[in-house]
């Protein structure tokens, strides 16, 4: 799905708001209970959703699974330093951070390191092999700081509409 041009693309009405809104927390809604949950007919629903997705609003639809289920209850979060003397480092950490199964989000960031990077595996073992097997040995990785999430507070995918 390519979206479109920033300028290019349609200023969002209440219905489109309102859409966007209920596919967040309900993504496998039926376009005719969607359409009666904003206040449309099926037919202008689908359209409207359609052009979302056209837009770029929509990037796509999955489903949220149980990491505690999938044996990835551990939350990590990495603050990474390139080696600065090579350009080469962020290129070539960002593509191979891409390959990395355990990393979910991967920021390039300001202040005193350079990547943050939150990863989810089994338990401290399994972290602490991915950290010393597959993350520091990443061309340009200078170090690390690692932080365990304790508890789940408060996690959610959504976007204010």
């Amino acid at each position: 799905m390519t979206e479109t041009d920033p300028l290019e693309q349609p200023k969002l009405d209440k219905y489109d708001r309102h859409i966007l809104t209920v596919l967040q927390d309900e993504g496998r809604i039926s376009f005719t209970d969607l359409g009666k949950r904003v206040g449309l007919t099926t037919t202008p629903c689908i359209e409207r959703v359609r052009k979302l997705e056209r837009a770029g609003y929509i990037k796509g639809y999955a489903a949220r699974l149980s990491a505690k289920q999938l044996d990835a209850g551990l939350v990590v979060f990495v603050q990474i330093r390139l080696d600065r003397t090579s350009k080469k480092s962020f290129h070539e950490f960002k593509e191979a951070i891409q390959q990395l199964e355990p990393v979910q989000e991967c920021y390039l960031v300001t202040g005193s390191f350079d990547f943050l990077v939150k990863a989810r595996v089994k338990d401290m073992r399994a972290y602490r092999d991915f950290l010393e097997e597959e993350l520091l040995a990443v061309p340009g990785v200078n170090g690390s700081t690692s932080i365990a999430a304790m508890e789940t507070v408060k996690e959610t995918l959504a976007i204010s509409v």
